[in-house]
């Protein structure tokens, strides 16, 4: 029996857990088979396996319709993921995250849709509320932009909010990105319309730890927390209230001693309440850009090839009208309404919104809602 189907048979015995897995692997090494053949008193000898779980095991092995049912379902799972293109990652595999086999109760096996980054390739995790503000959005697109500059991936959730737009930013940029779900890889929940998932595939992947068609239910995102932390030199909580998801992934990311960073924001806002306590208490770096972020986890976290090339670098000033120009320079670093631009330029409505067009077009502005209008400044 290959050490996949044999990973999925054990995760399929009650009572017995992540961790305890991991204890066996490590008890038995490059020896998995030999559990199919101990006894009572040979599964005693794997740390944290005592009578009662030991007995659980032996017969839920060699009971025979039982095995033969868990078997089946082993084959299905793996049928189902070879007609979606996926494949079994498990702990024994080279390709397994380094960083994950090293926390307490890693996944015995990843199902993984797409490419997982190469081993030595340095990734970060960024996450946070699902309402996210227009401010935490720029902080992300920012913060991604300069990680994935620097060769590094973007771990996230796939939540809305927060975590979509670190998925979508380090796309655009041209980098690698890593979702990790809740729920099975089949089942992209917050995107079945395949606005973004596909090429997080193309460019990344899709990685769970749950099977094919399972149900989802709360219990499994924080389960799915400690996975993006786990694969993850450390954790940036761009926004986030007093309670959320993202704050279970910091915790866990404390837990499994790798670095929290966090954004501040305005004493006003809900969603700031949280990253700002992290950083009150001391439990994580406050960042500005990412920068602080390279500074403090050290230069062995960058590889030694060049940066990349933004995709949107492709736009010097130079390709600007003396009008576009203008407007830039009428703009400060908050969003302006047009009322006010065009107050500000003497130019009239109809002919700024042709401009704003062009500007958008080449990538110098962004457009909000309500009319309202801002420069890009990174």
């Amino acid at each position: 029996m290959e050490n996949n189907t044999l990973l999925l048979l054990l995760s399929l015995i009650p009572g017995i857990g992540t961790a305890r897995i991991k204890a066996i692997t490590e008890h038995l090494h490059d020896r998995l088979t030999d559990v199919l053949h101990s006894d009572v008193a040979d599964l005693m000898q794997v740390q944290g396996i005592g009578e009662p779980l030991a007995r659980q095991i032996y017969t839920f092995l060699h009971h025979t319709g039982t095995r033969r049912a868990a078997e089946k379902a082993v084959e299905e799972q793996i049928s189902g993921l070879q007609r979606l293109n996926a494949a079994a990652v498990t702990i024994l595999d080279p390709d397994y995250p380094a960083l994950l086999r090293e926390i307490y109760d890693p996944p015995p096996c990843l199902f993984v849709r797409g490419t997982l980054p190469p081993a030595d390739s340095p990734g970060l995790a960024v996450v946070g509320t699902r309402h996210a503000s227009l401010y935490g959005r720029q902080s992300t697109e920012l913060l991604c932009r300069e990680l994935v500059n620097n060769s590094i991936s973007i771990n996230s959730g796939m939540a809305y909010g927060i975590d979509m737009a670190a998925h979508a930013a380090a796309l655009e940029c041209g980098g690698q990105t890593v979702a990790v779900l809740a729920s099975g890889v089949d089942t992209i929940y917050t995107d079945p319309k395949g606005k973004l998932w596909p090429k997080i595939i193309e460019h990344g992947a899709l990685i769970s730890e749950e099977w094919l068609g399972s149900d989802l239910s709360p219990g499994k995102f924080p389960k799915r927390n400690r996975i993006i932390s786990g694969i993850s030199a450390g954790t940036i909580v761009v926004e986030s209230d007093l309670k959320g998801g993202s704050l279970i992934t910091a915790a866990a990311a404390l837990e499994q001693n790798r670095e929290v960073f966090a954004v501040p924001g305005s004493i006003f806002s809900r969603t700031s309440r949280g990253t700002n306590r992290l950083i009150q208490q001391g439990l994580a770096k406050a960042v500005m850009n990412g920068e602080d972020i390279i500074t403090e986890l050290g230069n062995r976290f960058i590889k030694s090839h060049s940066p990349k090339k933004d995709r949107n670098e492709n736009m010097p000033l130079t390709n600007l009208t003396s009008e576009e120009l203008s407007i830039l320079q009428s703009m400060g670093t908050e969003p302006i309404h047009i009322d006010a631009l065009a107050s500000t330029t003497t130019i009239d409505i109809s002919s700024l919104l042709v401009h704003l067009f062009e500007l958008e077009m080449k990538t110098a502005i962004v457009q909000q809602p309500g009319q309202f209008f801002q420069k890009k400044t990174f």
